[in-house]
């Protein structure tokens, strides 16, 4: 059974997307009787469980993204390049989505270029676990993004002071005019800055099938009854 096509991120409504970093998640995905809008498939933290990946992926009621993540933001086992690469090649025909760091986007460059034929979407992603950059900075990276041809640009900053979080909300709110972004926070902010940014219409707003790994993610449930609240159409059931 092949996965579901890409789901494009339509304008004003955020995508909920469940991440799965476990078997034991990618069980629980498989079960989901009201699924996410997209399941992310951390392929780094699968690494040892590559076939139950591949069996699962036919059961799973929603599209894919998949991601293999650098070692310096949050990637599992100490994977090469190389071996991040043959990851998501296996991976990328089953995909909606691939997400590639920016600061992987030259070494991974065949798997952009192959997303792009395959006519895959594009997720190019930034992660700063100790802070929340400059506007200007965080502005600079979207725009390297969108010249590398992203789709979304993803981004996910420590919020620890209301300095920080000020700035990715303005961050989000002017560049989210021009291209698409999601953006979250992390840290003792970070929850407050989830809620705000996906009521100003962050594309991609994600929360843990199991126990959190970030501090200040939301659940879930939690995200679901928000964006119920926002008015955007989303049940706000149990999954």
């Amino acid at each position: 059974m092949t996965a579901p096509t890409a789901v494009k991120a339509p304008g004003g409504k955020p995508l909920l997307v469940a991440v799965v970093a476990s078997p034991r998640e990618l069980m629980r995905a498989t079960q989901m009787r009201q699924p996410p809008d997209l399941f992310e498939l951390r392929l780094d933290a699968l690494h040892h469980d590559l076939q139950q990946v591949k069996t699962a992926i036919g059961q799973l009621q929603a599209p894919i993204i998949i991601t293999a993540r650098h070692s310096a933001e949050g990637g599992h086992n100490a994977l090469s390049a190389k071996e991040r690469l043959e990851l998501l090649l296996r991976f990328l025909p089953e995909a909606g989505y691939v997400d590639v760091e920016l600061r992987s986007a030259a070494e991974l460059n065949l798997i952009l270029r192959e997303a792009e034929r395959r006519r895959i979407g594009r997720i190019i992603s930034f992660h700063d676990f100790s802070q929340t950059p400059s506007v200007g900075k965080l502005a600079k990276l979207a725009h390297a993004a969108s010249t590398l041809g992203a789709d979304i640009f993803k981004v996910a900053t420590r919020t620890n002071t209301h300095d920080d979080l000020d700035r990715l909300i303005e961050f989000f709110t002017l560049s989210g005019q021009h291209m698409a972004i999601g953006a979250m926070g992390m840290g003792k902010f970070g929850r407050r800055a989830r809620r705000q940014l996906m009521q100003l219409g962050s594309v991609l707003n994600y929360a843990p099938l199991g126990s959190s790994q970030v501090d200040g993610q939301l659940s879930l449930r939690e995200m679901r009854q928000k964006l119920h609240r926002f008015d955007f159409g989303l049940d706000s059931r149990q999954p």
